[in-house]
């Protein structure tokens, strides 16, 4: 899959996600987290296409789901609700592996449950421990995909080649021919610019 634009989903995007005729928000949602998603899913042990099959099983049960969540903190952030719907959409990849598990008594939902359970002991996987490291790495993404909209290109070049690409200053300059000076200010104001939106991203996704 292509990387795309993972932007943490603020209140007012998940609540009109319910609007399954919404299809500009749904893209978002789905540009949002289906890297997000994909990540767990293939580090679980699952392989592109179930991965795939996970991000898209997901996103249709929140469409599904998405109008009963309530933003109630006792009950739980969306953050951890999200990850419960793909624990259980990659177990059901792997028991597709083992129809005989579908055989079992319980909800689906409960075995789904008990099947990432064994798959985790099996394979090693803290799936909680590997959401909250994606989560963070998505919310630092998607801090520098809203600054890079925000910014003028190329100051953003310039702290791309400097900051993330880590170039010399003075091979940036020659470079993109500008001068130190230049190279300096871009860096100082873009990561000012990230940290700032990186904060409110953390703030939107505990609800």
């Amino acid at each position: 899959m292509k990387n795309g634009s993972l932007l943490a989903t603020r209140r007012s995007l998940v609540e009109r996600l319910a609007d399954w005729g919404d299809r500009k928000r749904w893209q978002e949602f789905f540009d949002t987290y289906w890297k997000l998603i994909y990540s767990a899913a293939r580090k679980s042990g699952l392989n592109d296409v179930e991965a795939q099959e996970v991000v898209q099983e997901t996103v249709i049960t929140v469409a599904k789901k998405i109008d009963t969540l309530k933003y109630d903190p006792a009950i739980g952030s969306f953050k951890g609700w999200l990850l419960q719907i793909t624990r259980w959409r990659i177990a059901d990849q792997f028991r597709k592996r083992d129809p005989a598990d579908a055989s079992r008594p319980g909800s689906a939902d409960d075995r789904s449950t008990v099947t990432i359970e064994r798959v985790s002991d099996s394979r090693v996987v803290d799936l909680d421990a590997l959401w909250e490291k994606e989560w963070r790495e998505n919310l630092f993404d998607a801090a520098i995909a809203r600054v890079k909209k925000k910014v003028d290109p190329k100051q953003f070049q310039i702290f791309d080649c400097y900051v993330r690409k880590e170039w010399p200053a003075q091979k940036v300059a020659e470079h993109l021919r500008v001068s130190m000076g230049q190279v300096y200010l871009a860096r100082h104001r873009i990561s000012a610019l990230i940290k700032k939106e990186t904060k409110q991203l953390e703030r939107s996704s505990r609800i």
